[in-house]
């Protein structure tokens, strides 16, 4: 964490040094906004690192007590699911990282001879930087590793959980399958009506406990996801410029710098949006399969309880960031919509 501010800190005194022009606030502010995105992403997993392992303790209480195989297959399957999309994660962000530690040595090598253009970042430390070039270079390398690992980890944690969020919604559809499936005529003996009373209450229990942990996550998160989705898009739109700007003037290393930070910004924000659109496709499976399902065939008692839950999960299951908005994949096109107005704002701004 310390790293990481001094990288942030090292930046903004380059403004008492250098005039501030238009496009030196672009430059400063570009690389700076990512480095508290990933100082937000780094503070808010130490900060809720207790509610995540509360959560994830609970996650696995529940896992123990699951005796169905066809329940553990489920599991079993969204975990497998959250390996793959770990490994995707990783290699995006890493290629990301590469691309930035890559423009930013070779933007190094290229300009030995003009002390004032080594680092390519601008900063101010304060010391005679030709002199210590090399280990100005070496904590801003490290700064950016640490900060797109932090970032990583975190989302990872938070996907997990998202995942195992899933993979209940899932088993409570199969749950309430399961008793639908079992024949009931009215000269039934009282053990099947009573079979079916059990997978319905079962059903119930763990759809409230997947309920309580989506409630649980959404609201000791909303505030990181707030800023971080804040930082996000004024982030992304300036490195966006950044982009357009050292195209025009054939800047290659700080051009790939700059396409590095968009597509790890992208990748995090895409995947941030995608796994609450995935809660809500998933809280919405329950109600189409208590909808299509025969519950009109079920004993009285029973089909009361499938209208209780049926008026519940007529609600979409959904993490709701201070009531402004929804994280889904509609969200996600409208960050990326937001980003790209601001960046033709500064266009015309700079013209």
């Amino acid at each position: 964490m310390g790293i990481l501010m001094c990288f942030i800190i090292f930046q903004l005194t380059a403004f008492i040094t250098t005039k501030c022009t238009f496009e030196f606030i672009i430059k400063v502010s570009s690389v700076t906004l990512v480095g508290s995105f990933y100082l937000m992403c780094y503070n808010s997993i130490w900060l809720n690192a207790h509610n995540i392992k509360y959560v994830l303790e609970q996650f696995q209480k529940i896992y123990n007590t699951l005796n169905d195989e066809n329940e553990i297959a489920i599991i079993e399957k969204y975990l497998n699911i959250f390996k793959y999309a770990t490994k995707i994660m990783t290699l995006i962000l890493m290629c990301g990282a590469g691309f930035m530690l890559l423009a930013i040595w070779l933007y190094f090598f290229q300009n030995k001879s003009q002390s004032h253009q080594r680092v390519q970042i601008a900063t101010e430390y304060f010391v005679d930087e030709e002199k210590y070039v090399y280990l100005i270079l070496l904590h801003i390398s490290v700064a950016i590793c640490i900060g797109i690992t932090a970032a990583l980890g975190g989302g990872q944690l938070v996907m997990a959980v998202v995942v195992y969020l899933c993979g209940l919604f899932r088993i409570t559809s199969y749950r309430i399958e399961k008793a639908m499936s079992i024949r009931v005529f009215e000269n039934t003996h009282l053990e099947k009506r009573t079979m079916i009373y059990k997978e319905i209450i079962d059903a119930v229990k763990i759809h409230r406990q997947a309920i309580k942990f989506s409630k649980f996550l959404s609201s000791h998160f909303k505030g990181t996801l707030l800023y971080t989705t804040l930082i996000t898009v004024i982030s992304l739109s300036l490195n966006i410029f950044g982009i357009f700007r050292n195209a025009l003037f054939e800047k290659k290393e700080t051009f790939v710098m700059h396409f590095g930070f968009v597509i790890g910004l992208l990748t995090l924000m895409f995947l941030m949006n995608y796994i609450g659109q995935e809660i809500i496709d998933h809280s919405n499976d329950v109600y189409s399969m208590i909808y299509s399902s025969q519950w009109y065939t079920a004993p009285l008692h029973a089909q009361k309880l499938l209208f209780f839950m049926l008026q519940r999960s007529s609600k979409s299951v959904e993490i709701n960031v201070s009531g402004l908005f929804v994280v889904s994949l509609e969200c996600f096109a409208t960050l990326v919509k937001s980003s790209m107005s601001y960046f033709a704002v500064m266009y015309s701004i700079q013209e």
